[in-house]
């Protein structure tokens, strides 16, 4: 038996999955990752330190917050990737109950911590803009508690897959909470819109144009786009080791079994 065969995937038939089995081989995707993830990580590294120069030591001051509104460029990136990682999770969710997929219930460990920190970014740097602006650590917002829900729903996810003897059953129970918590990701996107709350609407959106000055902007996208590179180098980094981690423990036992025979 070969190593390769440790997640390998079932037999496709005419399983409409089947392209996806293809690309999640491991071997495929350990040749894939090795190739791409030191540019990953670097490009990732530089977006973001440049980001963070520009934004946090050259970027004008906002004309009512003054120097306060320079915490929006750990904030608002990590917000993003609160987000977007959980949308993430759910979709190795989806992967993984349907098709089977072969990688998405290591993707999916891997990505629950990762995620949750990010969260806990969001909501640390968020007090910290929140105490000079709002008077307080922590208000009652709709915002503000519905982010603080999606963090519970990661540690219940790291939680949930790590809490049976047989890890398939962690594997799907905590992908049906993962489904089940994408409901909570409309509430958080749309909160400020819904409801009258004290966190200050999006200021860039898909159908108009960014209410924030340019010489602001521009830093901005630039650290969301090296947080959100970081963020898939440090998950796909976690994956490998996972995908290798199971390969050399099902060696192992393969080792000991013919020892035994």
């Amino acid at each position: 038996m070969d190593a390769s065969s440790v997640v390998a995937p079932p037999p496709s038939g005419r399983n409409p999955g089947r392209s996806l089995h293809r690309f999640a081989n491991p071997g495929r995707f350990l040749r894939l990752s090795g190739v791409v993830l030191p540019w990953l990580a670097a490009t990732g590294a530089a977006l973001t330190a440049l980001g963070l120069i520009w934004g946090l030591f050259y970027a004008p001051a906002d004309w009512q917050q003054g120097d306060a509104v320079r915490i929006m460029y750990v904030h608002v990136p990590a917000a993003w990737l609160a987000s977007a990682g959980y949308l993430g999770l759910a979709i190795c969710s989806v992967l993984s109950l349907v098709w089977r997929h072969p990688l998405a219930d290591l993707a999916a460990v891997e990505i629950g911590p990762v995620g949750a920190a990010f969260t806990a970014l969001c909501l640390l740097t968020g007090s910290i803009w929140g105490k000079p602006m709002w008077g307080a650590w922590w208000v009652w917002d709709a915002r503000l508690t519905s982010v603080l829900v999606l963090f519970f729903l990661y540690l219940g996810h790291i939680a949930l897959v790590r809490a049976f003897d047989n890890p398939e059953r962690g594997y799907r129970s905590g992908a049906i909470l993962a489904l089940i918590g994408v409901v909570n990701l409309p509430i958080i996107k749309f909160s400020v819109d819904w409801w009258n709350t004290l966190h200050q609407p999006d200021t860039i959106t898909l159908t108009g144009a960014p209410t924030m000055y340019v010489g602001m902007l521009w830093p901005l996208l630039f650290s969301a786009l090296g947080y959100t590179l970081v963020f898939a180098a440090i998950v796909a980094a976690r994956t490998r080791a996972a995908v290798m981690e199971r390969r050399i423990r099902t060696l192992l036992m393969m080792r000991a079994e013919e020892t035994a025979a």
